[in-house]
């Protein structure tokens, strides 16, 4: 069955879930079928995609935060405002609190600065924070601007 999983992931996953669900019924299968170190592997994985998802919609608010700031003049503010409303409600939805150790907003920051263009517009940025302004909690919050 690891043959499988390692050749068409989708085929396995779709054996692997019929099977556990049989066995979750009640009925008897054969347990050497269960690709159980793959089963659990994408189990783990399920919990980290789902990190990377928030942590990926807090980064894009982030930077869509920073543009606004860095070139207030621009005619692209009204959508970086869109964008990063439109991000943090995302990254909001998604959020658990479980996740709150596996976000580092420094890291995040750092990473929204990096993305930051050199210029629009043919215009250089003004100078943003060097460390986040907000905290994780500021930036999930309901009422954030």
């Amino acid at each position: 069955m690891s043959d499988l999983y390692e050749t068409d992931v989708l085929t396995w996953s779709e054996r692997q879930a019929e099977l556990l669900r049989r066995r979750a019924a009640g009925e008897r299968v054969n347990e050497d079928e269960i690709d159980w170190l793959n089963v659990a592997e994408e189990i783990e994985d399920v919990g980290k995609s789902q990190v990377r998802a928030v942590r990926s919609h807090i980064i894009q608010a982030l930077l869509h935060g920073l543009k606004t700031r860095a070139w207030p003049q621009s005619r692209d503010v009204p959508h970086w405002r869109a964008e990063e409303r439109l991000h943090r409600d995302e990254a909001r939805d998604e959020y658990l609190a479980s996740m709150a150790d596996r976000i580092d907003m420094a890291a995040l920051y750092k990473r929204a600065l990096r993305g930051m263009p050199t210029t629009i517009d043919g215009q250089p940025p003004l100078p943003v924070p060097a460390e986040s302004p907000m905290t994780l909690e500021q930036l999930l919050a309901d009422d954030a601007p």
